[in-house]
């Protein structure tokens, strides 16, 4: 694994317009997967598999062929997931993703992206897009689109379908639910998560992110370096280092870092149940917030301490992980 904290690609400069009357061939020549992000806080309240009941009709009716429906957050939760969601989609031979989101003020955003075949899912580039001002406006102009289209995709399904965990959610027994030792040893790199490598364009599309412009995001980056190097100065006793250039973990482990700090961000009943977390009712806790972990790059182990901290402010949950990281 390799590692690129300050290499900013932006979504958001990479899509292009949808033309009138026609979609991108991918989408009109095969399987699709549709990842839906809708924010808790638009009007009227929609769960995603609404959206998704509403929407299939009309993306069938477009000339997809849509097989199944995913919330966005659970597969872009980690790269670990989203690596094995992208083999399970090669397997089924996927063609086109097509990511609808819904902002907190009720508008809609539809991308459609050829699968890349990899973890990354999306390229970042080649990305067609819809804005509409309410689901009846995207489904409307889906459905338009359909009486012009000649799409190559015949026998579909008439009704949605949510695969469960195809997956498999490879890797989580790897989570230890402990504090690593040697800390005090060797050095711990930590990697910018205010910027936005191939790995995490699928993020970019979250209801709460989509849309930022380049400005917020480099004043984020910029202030998150400046906070973590005063938080890492005042909670954590060991030697870190900010990585500043692309390193593979043979590269890092022979410069004595054999740690590394990761930050996963998404809803935390889904964080917790990833991470093997014992929690009543995961679907009840949908608020955004930040869990950092420790990797340990020789053994592949990750270390996400013994005691829960997550947090929307990434700040406190920094804080609180630092300092239980020198409980017993």
């Amino acid at each position: 694994m390799k590692y690129y904290p300050f290499l900013l690609i932006l979504f958001f400069q990479s899509t292009v317009s949808w033309s009138q009357g026609s979609l991108p061939e991918f989408f009109l020549d095969g399987k699709s997967v549709v990842m839906i992000s809708s924010s808790p806080q638009a009007r009227p309240a929609l769960e995603w598999q609404q959206i998704a009941e509403h929407i299939h009709p009309a993306l069938v009716q477009a000339g997809g062929d849509p097989v199944s429906y995913y919330e966005l957050e659970d597969i872009a939760l980690s790269e670990e997931i989203q690596a094995g969601y992208a083999s399970a989609f090669s397997k089924r031979q996927i063609r086109s993703i097509v990511l609808v989101t819904r902002k907190s003020n009720g508008t809609f955003e539809i991308h459609f992206a050829p699968f890349t075949g990899n973890r990354n899912i999306i390229p970042n580039s080649g990305v067609s897009n819809i804005q509409a001002a309410n689901l009846e406006d995207l489904t409307e102009t889906l459905n338009a689109i359909g009486q012009t289209v000649k799409s190559k995709n015949l026998l579909v399904l008439e009704v949605p379908e949510y695969p469960n965990s195809e997956a498999g959610i490879q890797g989580t027994k790897r989570f230890i639910n402990k504090n690593p030792l040697n800390l005090n040893v060797f050095k711990l790199g930590i990697p910018l998560s205010g910027t936005i490598g191939d790995a995490g364009l699928l993020s970019a599309y979250r209801y709460d992110l989509l849309g930022k412009s380049e400005q917020t995001i480099l004043a984020e980056q910029a202030a998150e370096k400046a906070g973590m190097e005063s938080i890492f100065q005042q909670y954590y006793p060991h030697q870190f280092e900010f990585l500043t250039t692309a390193k593979s973990d043979a590269e890092l482990v022979r410069e004595r870092v054999q740690f590394i700090l990761v930050r996963q961000e998404g809803k935390e009943g889904d964080l917790m149940q990833s991470m093997g977390i014992p929690v009543d009712n995961p679907e009840e806790r949908t608020r955004i917030v930040v869990k950092y972990y420790i990797r340990l790059i020789v053994r592949d182990e990750l270390y996400v301490g013994t005691e829960w901290d997550a947090d929307p402010d990434w700040r406190k949950a920094l804080i609180s992980f630092l300092e239980n990281l020198k409980k017993e």
